[in-house]
């Protein structure tokens, strides 16, 4: 099975990971706002904790692309 095209792993992965912790705010949501205000103070971990939780995320945004434009990805 080829996980990075199967959307049933994908989901679960991209709202566990990227949402982890959930309380007081996702992960991902922090990292974010972070580098929108400007990334001052972020080092090479924070950025590397950033693709971390934003991976699965940009994994199911490219199988929606591929999905959308007709390509076949195996299942």
């Amino acid at each position: 099975m080829n996980l990075i095209n199967d959307w049933k792993v994908l989901v679960p992965m991209a709202l566990l990971l990227g949402l982890m912790p959930f309380f007081p705010e996702p992960h991902l949501w922090g990292k974010l706002r972070w580098v929108a205000g400007g990334a001052h103070g972020m080092q090479a971990l924070d950025w590397l904790d950033l693709l971390w939780h934003g991976f699965p995320i940009i994994l199911l945004a490219r199988l929606g692309v591929l999905r959308a434009v007709g390509k076949k990805t195996t299942e």
